[in-house]
């Protein structure tokens, strides 16, 4: 007989469902997934911060503006360098940061001054490429180009004319472009007054102050109009009115200073008016200072400037202070170096003099450049310093060098040789026929004769011509 099996009705089945597992395993590879993920910064957890949000051009642009106003142009110039990055495509900001860029160069010399005014080119060569009809775009190119046709960066008078020529095109293709352009205006006479001609830029002048618009650039035009023109009084006036409108770009300042200074130069030695002069030009330059201390710029240009004021002044002690103070900002800059030797030769200190226009020169070492400062702080081990080639900017260091070192030769310490060295590079290059200059040179290289000879002589060194305004 046969009995059929009891139900498993008190126990469980033990078949397996192969959907079920196939289910769990990708849940668990998921889960491995995830973690992996979470670990590798591709998936954030929850909670976690939000990254960054990409900052809008207009914000940068915004940025780049206040910092303008404060005076604080570095900060700016790369606040509109990151908005052409975040939209490379808006010549507004490409003309903006150009013209900031120019006028930032007011505050270098020599190869930094070019090199910035180059890139401020490029810069609005690139708004115009964008832009191509957009007056303000081509008045701001026009500006940018007047600065760059200056005569101190060129042996050949050519570019220089060049340079002025496409200026004035292109400031007339942007009054062409809006007629209503007081800017435009304004660089115009710029222009006339860097080719002197004077009684046009005097006409568009009128023009624009006719228009009412009261523009930082117009009073600064119209105050380089006066200047070139001797009218030294009624620029002041106009710088101060340009300062008042932007007061804190240091660069109004201290050409308001310069003229300061040059009208003491004028005045009757250690009058009172000479005195009172002086103190003014002094105040303007403090004042750029201290615009810049509060905006935490570390700008050596006032103190260069307030130093050769002192230096004027006769007082070479704090002329050589104001120096050293410019070289703790800028320990690597080799004009300002050479601007340290000039005090220290025009104040007898020839032998202290060698060191720092030996950096100015020819470069030095970090250890040299601390001699050069008469010892770096505790701490400070100097800073290395690269030459500067010689230049219509740095032809006072050469020659002044090379004077002080046929001086002070003698045939038991004699530094003809390196004297002799710097003497015939000058000679053989552009400035080597300039009457004063030559004069120097002879002089110097006398004295090296007479120290070959073993002759005595009556040792005497050339005074420098003063060192031109940064």
């Amino acid at each position: 007989m046969n009995i059929p099996s009891r139900r498993p009705l008190f126990r469980r089945q033990t078949n397996t469902n192969i959907y079920r597992i196939f289910f769990w395993a990708l849940m668990l590879l998921w889960a491995i997934w995830l973690l992996r993920s979470i670990e590798a910064g591709a998936i954030q957890q929850a909670g976690a911060p939000t990254p960054t949000a990409t900052r809008s051009a207009l914000s940068l642009t915004e940025e780049g503006d206040a910092y303008f106003t404060t005076g604080d142009l570095d900060n700016a110039i790369e606040a509109y360098r990151e908005a052409t990055r975040v939209d490379p495509q808006n010549a507004d900001v490409w003309a903006k940061m150009a013209r900031i860029q120019a006028y930032s160069s007011a505050l270098l010399v020599g190869g930094e001054r070019l090199a910035l005014l180059q890139e401020a080119l490029i810069s609005i060569n690139r708004a115009k490429e964008i832009a191509p009809e957009n007056s303000t775009v081509a008045a701001i190119r026009a500006f940018v180009l007047t600065w760059n046709a200056n005569q101190y960066f060129y042996t050949d008078t050519e570019r220089y004319d060049r340079l002025l020529v496409e200026a004035e095109q292109e400031v007339t293709r942007a009054l062409q472009l809006d007629p209503t352009n007081t800017q435009a205006l304004v660089f115009y006479v710029e222009i006339l007054t860097n080719q002197y001609r004077l009684a046009e830029a005097e006409q568009y002048m009128a023009q624009a102050l006719d228009r009412g618009e009261d523009l930082m650039d117009l009073h600064r035009v119209y105050a380089f109009l006066l200047e070139t023109q001797a009218l030294y009084n009624r620029a002041i006036q106009e710088y101060d009115q340009a300062i008042e409108i932007n007061p804190n770009l240091t660069f109004l300042m201290l050409r308001a200073g310069a003229i300061y200074r040059h009208l003491a130069s004028e005045a009757p030695p250690e009058s009172d008016q000479q005195k009172l002069l002086f103190e003014k030009s002094l105040e303007y330059f403090a004042r750029a200072a201290d615009t810049n201390e509060q905006i935490d710029v570390q700008d050596p240009t006032p103190y260069l400037s307030i130093s050769k004021t002192y230096s004027q002044m006769g007082e070479y002690f704090a002329a050589s202070r104001n120096v050293l103070k410019a070289l703790s900002f800028d320990p690597s800059n080799a004009d300002v170096y050479g601007q340290l030797g000039i005090v220290f030769f025009k104040s007898r200190n020839y032998e202290g003099s060698i060191p720092a226009l030996e950096c100015a020169i020819k470069g030095c070492t970090a250890a040299q450049s601390c001699e050069a400062r008469n010892g770096c702080a505790e701490g400070d081990p100097g800073t290395a310093v690269t030459g500067m080639a010689l230049s219509s900017d740095t032809l006072v260091y050469y020659y002044t060098y090379g004077s002080v070192l046929a001086a002070i030769s003698r045939p038991q310490e004699n530094y003809c040789p390196r004297a002799r060295e710097i003497f015939s590079e000058i000679r053989n290059s552009p400035f080597g026929s300039d009457s004063t200059v030559l004069s120097i040179i002879q002089d110097g290289e006398s004295i090296c004769q007479s120290v070959a000879d073993a002759t005595p002589i009556v040792r005497a060194t050339a005074t420098p011509i003063p060192t031109p305004e940064p």
